[in-house]
């Protein structure tokens, strides 16, 4: 669960690569382009220009390197030649990567073209929860406090919070210890320690927070068709605050 300082600069390598990946997907037109294709290039991306591991593929009988998950989908979507990417969109795409024995998770919410205002709203609103929870983080801090302050913000702005999913720990394995909920009360939950490394991954819904599985035991969607949006990084808990570990060039503004 704690990890050592050469384990911690291991996974710096490693949430590195892995953000470099998001800044290849954001030179990137999606409209027009099937899930299977933006699959293709990521495992191309990943495992030829990187030199590493698409951790995804393959784990718990995955076939696939990303998650690709559009508008009613939660999360866990699954890549289709068949399933193109339209204007007007929200796709999350959640990537993992492995160098060096460790392993970065990692998610966004992309805008594809024009989308409604109300659209791009909750994207922001997910994207902001994360930036809320991660603000938490510190030695001594509970795990309660990270999910009260993402369920906070989001119902501030009139949204529900899935509870069927959540941040995990992560290191040589894709899910360690702690689980990471995405709501909570202040001063509960573990007490977070220097070392520590988990990701936090809020998933935002416009409507209800419940959710299903689809028949193809992986796609997981909104009960009432209403929009979701994720996101996600790999964090480091440091001796006085928070390392987002897979943090983006365009972010450092937000996680100053």
């Amino acid at each position: 669960m704690v990890k050592t300082p050469d384990e911690l600069a291991l996974m710096r390598i490693s949430g590195k690569l892995l953000a470099s990946v998001f800044e290849m997907l954001d030179g990137i037109d999606l409209a027009g382009r099937s899930t299977m294709e933006v699959n293709d290039l990521v495992e191309d991306f990943i495992t030829v220009d990187l030199a590493a591991r698409p951790a995804s593929k393959g784990q718990y009988g995955f076939k696939y390197v990303l998650n690709c998950s559009i508008n009613h989908v939660v999360c866990h979507g699954v890549p289709d030649a068949r399933a193109i990417i339209r204007g007007g969109d929200i796709i999350n795409l959640d990537i993992t990567l492995e160098k060096n024995g460790f392993i970065a998770d990692s998610s966004k919410t992309y805008i594809v073209g024009e989308i409604p205002p109300a659209t791009r709203r909750l994207v922001r609103v997910a994207q902001e929860a994360m930036w809320q929870g991660i603000a938490q983080v510190r030695p001594g801090a509970h795990l309660g406090d990270i999910g009260f302050a993402i369920e906070r913000h989001a119902k501030k702005h009139g949204y529900s919070v899935v509870r069927d999913y959540c941040g995990h720990g992560i290191g040589r394995e894709m899910h360690e210890e702690p689980s990471v909920l995405n709501f909570g009360r202040r001063g509960t939950g573990m007490k977070l320690r220097e070392g520590m490394v988990f990701t936090i991954e809020p998933m935002i819904n416009q409507g209800t927070r419940k959710v299903s599985t689809e028949k193809d035991g992986w796609t997981v969607v909104t009960n009432d068709r209403k929009l979701s949006a994720q996101f996600e990084h790999t964090v480091a808990v440091t001796g006085d605050g928070v390392e987002v570990l897979t943090l983006r060039s365009g972010e450092k503004a937000m996680a100053a």
